[in-house]
């Protein structure tokens, strides 16, 4: 009996040490600092839907994954970019020099994200880019701390001229604005048109953000092109495909371009639009189970339906997440965190996608037509397409 009770005691009283030595532990996990996400994103102006989808694709990841990135809280600073690259290195510093943010999350506008992966480059903050599609970001400026979530103008240029090849269309005219969106978007369907055979014959543009059309649109009758390929956006988007409709052109010459011309425009662009194709890296009836889950999940967190917006700042945090976990949270193992996010296979509502050597998305491409006020799916335009990431040494 008494040894029972001296047996009982002792250990009682291992049982103690051991919770003693395990309080220090426990009390550490609990306050292991919050992991800090910078969002610069646009807030105001023409952009402010796009960075309001974004950030809800991001949170919404994060929400899934109960509020935490790599086993640690998220904690998140935000700055409005304005859409404004005079204003963007000051912006991308307000967030790693004041916020001390452990990573950033932007933007929309290509100049603006040209302005943050040069300051991310130079200190060596983590880059997940989920708009922008410049091509320099992971062409000439490529570094191993910086990543897109999105596209590069390249990629639904290069698709569409694959496409319109296919079609048989020999001669066909360009249009654009002047800057490096439009020029880069025209410079992959060019790329591919001719390797299908078929020939620019005409590239025509007008200073960005011009929307008189008129007199590009009488050279277009009076050139009778096979089709036109266009790059146009937001209100220069839905000005353009009417008056291309206006015209009496779309009865005659196909249009065509990437998904920007139709997302997000339809419902202004109305009867004009019917019909138009274009190439994505997402549409709205991709019937995936991914895809639903994350549209029912969205629409129910935020009673909206996502846009490709929303998925791109999605993948961004699940980006995150892949790179994150491999490193059990900690941030400073830079070269770890960077290699797990390249070899990780993203399980995106778009369908899975890896990354290319230079960090853009190596995805599908679909073809897509206006039916309604739908982007609806038809087909692959171009399956597993890698930016060709020229200019990156790394």
């Amino acid at each position: 009996m008494r040894n029972t009770r001296r047996t009982l005691v002792a250990s009682a009283a291992a049982l103690a040490a051991l919770a003693a030595l395990a309080l220090p532990f426990t009390a550490h996990a609990q306050t292991a600092p919050k992991l800090k996400v910078g969002l610069m994103l646009p807030y105001t102006g023409t952009f402010a839907a796009l960075g309001t989808a974004i950030e809800n694709g991001f949170r919404l990841h994060v929400a899934e994954q109960g509020g935490k990135l790599g086993g640690r809280e998220v904690e998140y600073f935000k700055v409005d970019d304005e859409s404004d690259p005079s204003k963007a290195t000051d912006n991308v510093n307000k967030l790693i020099k004041r916020d001390s943010v452990d990573v950033l999350v932007g933007t929309v506008h290509s100049g603006v994200a040209m302005a943050m992966a040069k300051v991310a480059k130079d200190t060596g903050t983590l880059l997940v880019v989920p708009n922008a599609g410049a091509g320099a970001v992971t062409g000439a400026m490529c570094a191993p701390n910086i990543f897109r979530s999105s596209f590069s103008n390249w990629q639904p240029g290069y698709a569409m001229g694959e496409v319109v090849a296919k079609r048989g269309h020999k001669k066909v005219v360009t249009i654009t604005w002047k800057y490096a969106a439009g020029d880069e978007s025209v410079q992959g369907f060019k790329e591919a048109l001719e390797k299908g055979g078929g020939q620019v014959v005409k590239e025509l543009s007008l200073p960005f953000p011009n929307v008189e059309f008129q007199a590009l649109l009488t050279e277009i009758a009076a050139a009778k092109p096979d089709a036109v390929y266009t790059f146009f956006a937001g209100g220069g988007a839905v000005k353009f495909v009417k008056d291309y409709a206006a015209a009496g052109l779309k009865k005659n010459i196909p249009l065509y371009g990437p998904g920007f011309l139709t997302d997000g425009t339809l419902e202004a662009q109305g009867d004009a639009a019917d019909g138009l194709f274009t190439t994505l890296h997402y549409a709205d009836s991709l019937n995936l189970p991914r895809d639903n889950a994350f549209r029912l999940a969205y629409a129910k967190t935020y009673k909206l339906q996502p846009d490709v917006y929303a998925v791109q700042g999605y993948d961004a945090a699940q980006m995150l997440a892949a790179g994150l976990a491999a490193v059990k949270g900690d941030v400073g193992k830079k070269a770890e965190l960077a290699s797990a996010i390249e070899k990780a296979k993203i399980d995106s509502p778009r369908g899975p996608f890896t990354l290319s050597k230079a960090h853009n998305p190596v995805q599908d491409f679909y073809l897509r037509q206006v039916v309604g006020k739908e982007n609806k799916m038809v087909g692959v335009a171009s399956k597993a397409l890698a930016d060709p990431g020229r200019g990156c040494r790394m």
